[in-house]
């Protein structure tokens, strides 16, 4: 195994015990609110400093970037750990069991390494850039149907960023005018992570963060499948405007979606 993967599963199987800890006992739970619609437990924070904390015992000199407390920047610039400790916090706080761990690694700004653990099923989603995908020690490989009519589609609202809901609603109905069925199930790294294991055909989005993308981003493309903007550019680690999927079934969404773009989303 990749050494830093090594440390990428220890990481997040770390963060993993916390969590599931913390959702077995939710009223003890302490939640804050970041801003509109966003939130954070004291089980994020303490998930974040585990997983830290074991990068930083193995590579003291990486930079590390998370959700919760920004930039934790090392002596080599080299190296940059992107961590989401939980995705899926509202799912978490409500008690559906539907979130995972995401860690990525990023060296000389290529992304070579990613985690995606879902405690609950306990299924470690991984890829090492050039070595394809894995769900546990099982390799996976995207789904490329020929026609939209045949794919099913998970999607996220964006309920950070309602100044693009008009927009959302009219991909939306592309969509699904178009697809077998339409899933959103809360989760950004586990909806592409089901994309890398062809449980789901396509994942569209707006507004992510590098931290709800990076690790699903290599893990997609490791299996065969391809990650665009909405547009069909490839700047969404940055726009954080993201479709995932099989070649065919990601460049007939770009297509379908292209005509409803507003303009802040076609840049």
């Amino acid at each position: 195994m990749h050494p830093m993967l090594t440390i990428g599963v220890r990481a997040a199987r770390a963060a993993g015990q916390i969590i599931m800890r913390g959702f077995n006992e939710l009223d003890r739970v302490q939640v804050d609110t970041k801003g509109v619609n966003d939130f954070v437990s004291n089980i994020d924070k303490e998930a974040e400093a585990a997983i830290v904390q074991q990068i930083r015992k193995s590579y003291p000199d990486h930079s590390i970037v998370g959700e919760e407390n920004g930039e934790n920047r090392g002596s080599s610039s080299d190296y940059l750990w992107i961590v989401d400790p939980l995705d899926g916090t509202n799912n978490f706080v409500n008690g559906v069991p539907h979130f995972a761990v995401s860690i990525a690694l990023q060296v000389k700004g290529k992304t070579e390494v990613a985690i995606v653990y879902d405690p609950v099923r306990e299924e470690l989603f991984s890829a090492v850039r050039g070595q394809g995908a894995k769900l546990n020690d099982f390799r996976i490989r995207a789904n490329n149907p020929n026609d939209l009519s045949k794919s099913l589609v998970a999607t996220g609202f964006p309920f950070k960023a309602r100044q693009h809901t008009e927009t959302y609603m009219k991909l939306f109905a592309e969509a699904f005018a178009s697809c077998t069925d339409i899933r959103r199930a809360g989760s950004a790294a586990l909806d592409l992570s089901y994309v890398a294991a062809g449980r789901i055909d396509a994942f569209f989005e707006i507004g992510l963060k590098p931290w709800d993308i990076a690790a699903g981003d290599l893990l997609v493309r490791e299996a065969g499948g391809t990650v665009a903007e909405l547009s069909g550019g490839h700047n969404y680690l940055i726009s954080g405007n993201i479709v995932a999927g099989g070649p065919k079934t990601t460049a007939l969404l770009v297509k379908k979606f292209r005509p409803q773009l507003s303009e802040a989303l076609k840049r």
